[in-house]
């Protein structure tokens, strides 16, 4: 593999962070960036310029992870020449499927030649769509390969995320990549670190990853009384207190962030699924834990590995952010003390994480408040 990374702060130009005198051939090149820099329509002609040959998918973040910074109010671009493999691009929008995301997920995964298949990473629409749907829809059509990335995001506005392949982003895309070759070795694990408090309670209302009822009580009323003078911040505050999911068809909890909330019908929508019976309970972060579950994703992700990762694909979350504050880039450091230097790393902060559970068979599962790392060699 061979690189080329950019970064362009807000009302700056473009500077190279790692430059190769050779152009790159046919590259993949990764643009994560905040949605309102991305929003200027001279972005993507910028980046066809850079890389004229290029596949280029966008996303808005939460937050850019470029070597071992994380930036805000900015633009990374991670380019990648694969030289023994090869990947190919496909896209569907949900507000073209009737934001069913079952249905998109089915369509997407239709266009994927099986040959030769490897690996499966998802950039996607975040700030409507059920994860948990989306990778249902994915996996109807393939066995043991792996699904890896994440939700798109908005800082901590919530407005809209926005996202794109060969073309200036827009609402509702979701972009799969698609990976082949024999000799690419692609590992993945994700952890999270953030400690269960309070009583467990049962959820007795739910539509899909709309909560209704705990305990046969109004959900939203009840994670307002937890949160006290904080209920009045939602649903950002819902990042610092996201809710365990313990359901019977998981071997283990899930963490679920709360995307939005309705006042009129006392709700809370989550970026993925809630089913009704699975027990749920409040979590909080302390720095340092969040910190050690980084620590923790990328040890299980170097755990067997036959060669050295020359690229790193991190999606960690908005809620970690928001509690590890000034100290966040601890995390990416902790990441490549695990995995070594050698490694060219890139990624962006989410609202929603794409990863199966360490250990289990290659099932995804959306989480949300971990660190999730995709680990690439040729």
């Amino acid at each position: 593999m061979r690189f080329q990374q950019f970064e362009k702060k807000k009302n700056q130009d473009w500077t190279a962070v790692v430059t190769t005198e050779k152009k790159l051939k046919n590259p993949l090149v990764l643009v994560f960036g905040n949605r309102y820099e991305l929003e200027n329509p001279e972005v993507y002609n910028d980046v066809k310029k850079l890389f004229p040959d290029g596949e280029i998918v966008i996303g808005s973040t939460a937050g850019e992870i470029i070597g071992s910074k994380v930036l805000d109010d900015s633009i990374a671009l991670t380019a990648i020449e694969f030289e023994k493999s090869t990947y190919a691009i496909f896209r569907e929008n949900s507000i073209d499927n009737n934001k069913d995301a079952i249905q998109l997920g089915n369509k997407l995964i239709q266009k994927v030649p099986k040959e030769g298949l490897k690996h499966i990473f998802i950039i996607s629409e975040g700030s409507f769509i059920n994860g948990s749907a989306l990778i249902e829809g994915l996996e109807t059509r393939i066995d043991n390969i792996a699904i890896t990335g994440g939700l798109c995001g908005d800082d901590s506005r919530f407005e809209k995320t926005i996202s794109g392949y060969n073309e200036n982003p827009k609402e509702g895309e979701v972009i799969l990549i698609a990976f082949y070759g024999e000799s690419l070795e692609i590992s993945y694990a994700q952890y999270g670190g953030w400690t269960p408090f309070g009583p467990e309670r049962i959820i007795t209302k739910s539509d899909q990853n709309v909560l209704y009822e705990l305990d046969h009580q109004p959900a939203l009323d009840l994670y307002k009384k937890y949160l006290g003078d904080k209920a009045a911040e939602l649903p950002q505050s819902a990042l610092l207190y996201p809710l365990s999911v313990k359901s019977k068809d998981k071997e283990e909890p899930i963490v679920r962030t709360i995307l939005s909330i309705d006042e009129k019908t006392n709700t809370m929508t989550l970026a993925g699924d809630v089913p009704e019976g699975a027990v749920v309970q409040l979590m909080m972060g302390h720095i340092d834990n969040i910190i050690d579950g980084a620590l923790q994703a990328a040890e299980i992700g170097m755990k067997d590995r036959k060669h050295k990762p020359e690229l790193a694909v991190l999606v960690s979350c908005i809620g970690r952010k928001l509690v590890m504050d000034q100290r966040v880039e601890e995390e990416v450091e902790e990441v490549i003390d695990a995995i070594g230097t050698q490694a060219t790393v890139a990624g962006f902060y989410s609202y929603g994480e794409l990863s199966p559970f360490e250990g289990k068979n290659s099932n995804c599962e959306l989480h949300n408040q971990t660190m999730t790392l995709t680990l690439f060699s040729e």
